[in-house]
């Protein structure tokens, strides 16, 4: 094969599109070129329609559409037009000999295989908007991009229409060359689709043979987790969520890697209480530094704040409700990187425009925290692939184990602080009183450790707002696995902890448990773990 030519002159089109986003547009501006429109079933009438000469396919094939237009394409007159290498004298002949008539330009896009599925199509419906003669002509385009042009996407038919204007009705090898690599992402994205549907929804497979895993670039950021790190943001295709990557930036200035994985996993906290009395969760380095519930958006945000607010500088911060302006203003009274919420009112829009670096994020919903779906990381030289943490625990489930049973409100602290801890890098330990955190001890190698950490935190939170005694008093504690040993609880004991929540399963347990009915505390197991790594 000679080297490709650098502008190749469009003829003839073929169009055969179900977006029919600016077809019309692009049909006139081709025809006004002289270029012969050759085009499919609904596409055509769009086109006469609009006042266009448009050939039928049926016209350049010799055969008419057939099967329910399952067979249009599939033919050599139109895969023979569009793979044919124009300076192969082999080639020229063939097409001579069988009139064959080159197609330089394809614009096609896909079947709603992906909507058909959304909006709860039967199968049939489903099996019905797999593509086969579109992918077969994409991708023919595009192996042979040397001589043709391909396009999938209607947002660059303006890009073509100013190729063709600024080389005399051709197309250049760099823009041919750049779409066909837009054409086949297009239909590797189309197949995994197709294949993740077949494997996971029609045949309930959870861990397929092949994963097929695509997205669509949303945006590049400035940089990684460090400076010398190169990131971007995709977001996966399929079936859309209410999460930061679908959330609406309304000020300040760009969001950096850290901030969406912060933002994130503060938003996947603040689902937790979706629908429930007004809470803020704020978070530093991907872990909660304070939570707190509050009879308003205001009460909550002092409680969160209080429970450690040296972390909490250059945080970021999530609500479960609409962002009233005196929260808003209290929030600008600290240093703030980012603020999630599902709306905010003008008024605390208005708070928020006077610090101009600080990023608001609205999301218009909350992800279900329940949901399922699967969790990818890198490895060296491979994939680690799991399930969402998407267990729940009610106050059914727990098992009361020591002589002590806990209070009412134990209970109802126990649950919050175990809401918590869910969240919190293991080995997690989480105090909480009232609704509110009174400490958090994250990401320790110990459990003892994150029990003194906590504790500690929750000392210095006295100190400086002048409390008489730390808010682990009479609090309850939630550890995310088992203690592996008494020191752990005991430390948490020391703290003023009078109610334990924890899975429980560790081979010490009786040792723990016993050290519980010693120190007078109430404990409950709940069964499940809640590593966070």
């Amino acid at each position: 094969m000679t080297s490709a030519p650098v502008n190749v002159p469009v003829r003839r089109a073929l169009l055969s599109v179900s977006d029919k986003s600016g077809l019309v547009e692009l049909g006139q501006a081709l025809s006004a070129r002289g270029v012969e429109l050759v085009s499919t079933g609904g596409t055509a009438k769009a086109l006469r329609d609009a006042g266009l000469a448009v050939k039928d396919i049926s016209e350049l094939t010799g055969f008419p559409e057939m099967m329910d237009g399952r067979v249009k394409t599939l033919h050599p007159k139109v895969h023979g037009g569009l793979l044919a290498v124009r300076d192969n004298a082999e080639h020229a002949r063939a097409m001579a000999d069988h009139q064959i008539g080159a197609i330089d330009l394809v614009v096609v896009n896909l079947y709603p295989f992906e909507a058909t599925v959304a909006k709860g199509a039967d199968r049939d419906e489903i099996i019905e908007n797999i593509d086969i003669g579109g992918p077969s002509m994409v991708r023919s385009a595009a192996k042979n991009h040397a001589y043709v042009t391909i396009m999938t996407d209607a947002a660059d038919y303006a890009e073509l229409l100013g190729e063709l204007e600024a080389n005399q009705g051709a197309t250049t090898y760099d823009f041919r060359r750049r779409m066909a690599a837009k054409a086949y992402s297009a239909t590797a994205a189309y197949d995994a689709m197709i294949s993740q549907w077949f494997l996971t929804v029609d045949q309930g497979q959870t861990f397929p043979e092949t994963l097929a895993l695509t997205g669509k670039l949303a945006t590049t950021l400035r940089y990684g987790e460090n400076p010398h790190q190169s990131a971007a943001l995709y977001v996966p295709n399929g079936p859309r969520i209410s999460g930061i990557a679908q959330g609406r930036q309304l000020q300040g200035k760009e969001l950096s890697y850290n901030n969406y994985n912060d933002a994130d996993a503060a938003l996947e906290l603040c689902a937790e209480f979706k629908g429930q009395a007004p809470a803020v969760i704020i978070v530093k380095h991907a872990n909660p530094c304070g939570v707190a519930q509050g009879a308003t958006l205001l009460e909550a945000w002092n409680g969160a704040l209080q429970c450690d607010s040296v972390s909490a500088f250059g945080g970021i911060v999530a609500v479960n409700t609409e962002l009233d302006g005196a929260t808003a203003a209290a929030i600008c009274e600290i240093f703030t990187e980012v603020v999630v919420a599902p709306s905010a009112t003008d008024e605390a829009l208005a708070a928020f425009a006077k610090k101009k670096n600080l990023r608001l994020i609205i999301t218009g919903d909350l992800p279900d925290p329940r949901r399922s779906g699967l969790m990818v990381k890198p490895i060296t030289g491979g994939l680690l692939v799991q399930t969402r943490d998407n267990g729940a625990i009610t106050e059914a489930d727990l098992k009361v184990v020591t002589r002590r049973a806990p209070t009412q409100q134990e209970l109802k602290d126990c649950l919050f602080a175990w809401t918590v801890a869910r969240h919190v890098k293991s080995n997690a330990i989480v105090y909480a009183k009232d609704g509110v955190t009174a400490g958090i001890g994250a990401g320790q190698m110990n459990r003892r450790d994150s029990s003194r950490i906590a504790a500690t935190k929750a000392a210095e939170a006295a100190e400086t707002y002048g409390w008489a005694q730390a808010r682990t008093v009479g609090s309850a504690v939630a550890s995310d696995a088992f203690f592996p040993f008494a020191d752990g609880l005991l430390a948490a004991a020391e703290a003023g902890a009078t109610a334990v929540i924890q899975p429980g399963g560790s081979i010490r347990d009786d040792e723990v448990i016993a050290a519980a009915d010693e120190a007078g505390l109430a404990m409950v197991f709940t069964g499940m773990r809640h590593f966070r790594h």
